[in-house]
């Protein structure tokens, strides 16, 4: 049967009146909302409710999916111990989603469970629908650290999964919006919070699960948002189907975003193959940066795009100006794809005889060997955007004469460096800047350091 329908729901302790103990009547529409939501699931009749959340396991590379028969956990992190949930795992269908995904390229599985306990993300919906379904088998699942995109296609993994089992399968994407509404709030204000906040419930409500893909990564970590992730995950679930959306509610009044959205599919739909469409714009929109690219950025594209097809980067330095062949200086170069870092090499001082040298050593450096990442693949190259730096000499300075729009920074500790580019997103103040720099280089809190600056050309 796949997947009958699905919820956006949030998942804040305080709704529960043995947390909340009056706190909770603030967010009544809530509380409604989630009671009408777990009253529709349980007019579908469904034998297993997949439950998505950003509480449960997570892994930058790996999709986790609970193991066993049998969970349970309590609310003992928010001072009660004596409320408990305790739920059977569908576990055939856990693991035929493990291999659905495997199929698809994408890793995930049962392994590396570090915590057996059901987390809060989980037991608050399971509460609610529990309640008007019985408590049927469920499955939970945490989010990773890959692309949006990559979420989308384990939600199409998952109603390939149930479809393959004939399940009667509803999810629950648990997830609260932005945690930044309101100065007294406990995480503040930003701007970007009810800005997210608005955007999100717009493209849930109209089931715009292309604009859900094309959120800016940014946009969602200043706004601390908690279920983005588990939101595409369900839109996967309906690809290639119409969908009709329904916001019960939606409210703020603690500083953090509850909203809740019922899904209903409908029939097949070529028009929805979301998934498909948001890569088709990402081509045509990386396409029209390399139209735009100057030299400089042109010759870091063409080698790592050789290196990838051929094994070799270009033996030649061909068609480049002047400058780049006869000016020496530290050259990054930095890789992105789908609004996220993807790889970034470089020189603080130059190592090679010119900067087109420097800038074809970093370009398959950072697309082949930067440790943090796996090495591109041929098959990504149309969705890459690259830039590249040329830095200034570095010198030394103190922490009033830094401005990380203008100035990266060095810092240096004995053997220990660590250095950060200037004009990063979400880098807005010279404490943010030199808590990154420091963390890279493993300086820790006491340890003595001085601080460089440097200037950089960037390249687009």
């Amino acid at each position: 049967m796949s997947v009958l329908g699905a919820f956006a729901v949030p998942h804040p302790p305080i709704i529960m009146p043995e947390i909340g103990r009056g706190e909770e009547k603030k967010i009544a529409a809530t509380d409604a909302a989630y009671r009408e939501a777990a009253r529709r699931c349980a007019q579908m009749k469904p034998d297993v409710l997949i439950v998505l959340s950003p509480h449960s396991v997570l892994y930058r590379d790996y999709f986790h999916i609970s193991p066993g028969r049998r969970a349970h956990g309590d609310f003992r992190a928010f001072g009660r111990p004596d409320v408990r949930i305790e739920t059977d795992y569908d576990a055939k269908l856990a693991q035929r989603i493990a291999e659905e995904a495997k199929e698809m390229g994408l890793h995930a599985g049962t392994m590396g469970e570090r915590d057996a306990n059901l987390d809060h993300g989980t037991m608050i919906p399971l509460r609610y629908f529990f309640e008007q379904c019985g408590c049927i088998p469920a499955i939970r699942i945490g989010l990773s650290g890959f692309p949006l995109i990559d979420h989308y296609r384990f939600g199409q993994a998952i109603a390939k999964a149930a479809d393959a089992l004939d399940r009667r399968a509803v999810i629950i994407a648990s997830g609260d919006l932005s945690h930044k509404l309101k100065d007294d709030g406990p995480y503040g204000f930003v701007p970007e919070g009810p800005l997210y906040d608005k955007k999100v419930m717009d493209a849930l409500s109209r089931a715009d699960f292309t604009a859900l893909l094309e959120f800016d990564p940014v946009l969602c970590e200043k706004a601390a948002e908690c279920g983005h992730r588990s939101f595409v995950i369900m839109s996967g679930a309906f690809d290639g189907r119409s969908v009709r959306a329904e916001q019960l509610s939606y409210e703020g009044p603690f500083g953090v975003g509850y909203g809740v959205v019922c899904f209903a599919p409908g029939e097949d739909d070529p028009h929805k193959r979301c998934g498909e469409e948001y890569l088709r714009r990402e081509r045509e929109k990386c396409a029209q940066a390399a139209a735009r690219n100057d030299d400089y950025v042109r010759l870091a594209r063409k080698t790592l795009e050789q290196f990838l097809k051929t094994g070799r980067a270009p033996s030649v330095i061909e068609d480049v100006p002047d400058e780049l062949r006869r000016s020496r200086a530290g050259v990054f170069v930095s890789l992105k794809k789908f609004g996220e870092l993807r790889g970034c090499i470089g020189t603080i001082a130059p190592v090679t005889g010119s900067i087109a040298e420097e800038i074809m050593r970093n370009a398959v450096s950072a697309g082949t060997q930067d440790p943090r990442f796996d090495p591109v693949t041929k098959e990504e190259l149309p969705y890459l955007i690259y830039d590249v730096d040329v830095l200034s000499p570095a010198e030394r300075a103190d922490r009033d004469k830094l401005d990380p729009r203008r100035y990266g920074v060095i810092v240096t500790s004995g053997s220990k460096r660590g250095l950060l580019l200037p004009n990063l997103d979400g880098v807005d103040t010279v404490e943010q800047q030199l808590a990154i720099a420091l963390r890279k280089a493993s300086i820790g809190p006491g340890e003595l350091y001085f601080i460089e600056r440097f200037e950089v050309v960037r390249h687009l």
